[in-house]
């Protein structure tokens, strides 16, 4: 007779998750490494006791935010190239909503992490709960259930046993490398407490690895036909390198056969910013070296990536008419984008069969001196916006200078939406490949601080510091404290430039004349806008905190930051105008096209412009 365990659900879902490991190289690693929990009437009876016996194999980590809680999860897993997960626990109702926001963070970033929301009653005699959301149509619809657009696979436990059968289908898709995304298991309060006598071999230890799907022969040998013949390559490298591991791979590739290499966000680090093939980041917020070479390029090998808007300029950088693309991705949905010839497999081992398949590229001598001149032209852009200046107030270029010369070796810098994105993605050098760390598949606004706790969790041994904007800052800045409590040391660099200056930038770009963004012309009279000392703020919750007067007294205050035994948080004014103007290509943001307003005009006409070039 199969021996048996009785245990609630909640005992049970522990149990499994804390006998869950992955293989890593060679190496085994826990693969739920811990919970953030918020607990309240709908977990902390059910999920709250089984956890409270478990912390031995189940570490729990109290949180401030849910929201926040669930980005430090994905930025945990995000820093650890989806190789190790967290888990995140919330009671119903606007805890579980709380979590929505950072679900579509991870379905857009295919990034995994698993959200175990409380839930109403199955049995629904006390129907309806304190914070149950009523679907009067439909009495099986919960809170909950918003979910599931933004996961990659949903369930709802309403008897103990389905845990045997959801489980297994929920660490599937954690480490699957295309079904990877967010699990949502929602558990109705009733059912955690509820007993059932389950098998104990549901509890032995699983080892884990993650599949490396090798492409079919006949279109590996297609593919480096492609390549071998090509005159202008460049390759373009997506997130897919790093959570293939693919780094060491793609610089032979690049090296062997003088292939230059542009970054897309979440490729960014793929060679370090000094190697001689790397041109840089590609795309509207790209750099001149990597937007030249796409235009004239005759072949883009796309590894790993999405190719959305923002790295193909919204379609017109990429798909040249006498240019081809071959795209390399594990994933079947992204790899008939743009018209791509079609690589199916592992990018690190789609590069290594590729290699073995090619003795020589035919690049242009031309081209490899056009690398060298281009990457020469952008250098000396670097140094000059980044540069010090008369100004009264810094640019964001100008920050970021001498926050990289501070953390220039061992640290992840880590940010996430509004302009520093565009600023890093064009300017930050990286070293390493894990020294960039931007969310900018959803672009989502206050993912920063809580990014850089979990991040820092991922990565003790790094320095990680958070470029945040003041707008960012007041969304989401609770996790300040949690970073303190947990010890899990950051240091923040807060960007005040009064506003979201990143859209008033677009808003007056398209003709539109600028309100409703910066704080000073969004309240009527200019003094009515709040004056907010952002360093007073984070010494409230516990951060080492200072505001510097200039650019000059930057570098000593991050030091200091730096130096400092706990999260650190340094404050800046800067001007909410100018971005670096040099690089970048367009995008697609559709302008009014009737307007009394003769600026919006202008920026019509241009825009159709644009737009007759892609159709």
């Amino acid at each position: 007779m199969t021996a048996k365990l009785r245990l609630t659900t909640a005992q049970a879902l522990v149990r499994y998750l804390g006998a869950q490991y992955i293989d890593v190289d060679g190496r085994q690693h826990r693969l739920i490494n811990g919970i953030f929990a918020i607990f309240g009437h709908g977990n902390v009876a059910g999920l709250g006791e089984a956890l409270e016996d478990a912390t031995d194999t189940m570490p729990v980590f109290r949180a401030h935010n849910e929201q926040a809680m669930a980005h430090a999860a994905i930025a945990y897993a995000k820093a650890s190239r989806r190789r190790r997960v967290m888990a995140c626990t919330t009671s119903v109702g606007p805890g579980a909503t709380n979590m929505v926001t950072a679900a579509a963070v991870a379905h857009v970033n295919r990034l995994p992490v698993l959200l175990l929301p409380g839930d109403t009653f199955a049995s629904r005699l006390p129907d309806p709960v304190l914070q149950q959301v009523e679907d009067f149509s439909d009495p099986t619809v919960t809170a909950n259930d918003c979910f599931r657009p933004v996961s990659r696979y949903w369930d709802r436990i309403m008897r103990p046993q389905q845990l045997l059968q959801t489980l297994p289908q929920a660490i599937a898709v954690l480490t699957d490398p295309v079904e990877c995304g967010p699990v949502t298991i929602a558990l109705p309060q009733d059912v955690q407490a509820e007993v059932f006598n389950f098998p104990e071999s549901f509890f032995e230890i699983q080892i884990h690895r993650i599949a490396r799907p090798g492409a079919d022969e006949r279109a590996l040998q297609q593919a480096a036909e492609l390549i071998a013949s090509a005159k202008r390559p460049l390759l373009i490298a997506g997130g897919g390198v790093h959570y293939s591991n693919a780094i060491d791979s793609i610089e032979k590739f690049a090296t062997a056969h003088a292939i230059p290499v542009a970054e897309t966000q979440a490729g960014k680090g793929a060679l370090r910013w000094d190697h001689p093939a790397s041109v840089g980041s590609l795309g509207v917020t790209g750099t001149s070296a990597a937007n030249k070479l796409a235009e004239d390029a005759d072949l883009l090998i796309a590894v790993g990536t999405r190719l959305q808007d923002f790295t193909t300029g919204s379609g017109l950088l990429v798909r040249k008419p006498d240019c081809k693309l071959l795209s390399i991705n594990v994933a079947r949905h992204d790899l008939n984008k743009r018209g791509a010839i079609a690589l199916q497999g592992d990018a690190d081992r789609c590069i290594r069969d590729l290699s073995a398949a090619i003795d020589s590229v035919a690049v242009e001598i031309d081209w490899k001196k056009r690398v060298h001149d281009l990457r020469v032209e952008w250098n000396t852009v670097y140094e000059t916006v980044t540069a010090p200046s008369d100004a009264d107030l810094p640019s964001d270029a100008q920050v970021l200078g001498v926050v990289s010369d501070v953390f220039s070796s061992n640290a992840t810098v880590v940010c996430a939406a509004g302009g520093l994105p565009g600023e890093l993605h064009k300017l930050w050098r990286s070293s390493d490949a894990n020294n960039y760390h931007v969310e900018y598949g959803f672009s989502c606004m206050g993912y920063e601080i809580a990014g850089g706790m979990g991040a820092k969790m991922a990565t003790p041994d790094r320095d990680v510091v958070v470029m945040v904007g003041d707008g960012s800052y007041l969304m989401l800045n609770s996790e300040i404290a949690t970073s303190i409590a947990l010890q899990q040391k950051i240091t923040v660099v807060v960007l005040d430039n009064r506003g979201f200056a990143c859209i008033n930038r677009l808003q007056m770009s398209l003709g539109g004349k600028g309100y409703n963004n910066l704080l000073d012309t969004s309240y009527g009279a200019t003094d009515s806008a709040p004056a907010i000392d952002f360093a007073q703020h984070a010494a409230s919750l516990g951060a080492h905190a200072e505001k510097v007067p200039s650019l000059s007294e930057l570098g000593p205050a991050l030091q200091r930051a730096k130096d400092a035994p706990h999260t650190a948080v340094v404050v800046i004014d800067t001007d909410p105008l100018p971005s670096t103007a040099e690089g970048g290509t367009w995008w697609d943001v559709p302008v009014a096209a009737a307007s009394d307003n003769d600026a919006v005009k202008d920026a019509y006409r241009n825009y159709q412009d644009k737009t007759s070039e892609r159709t």
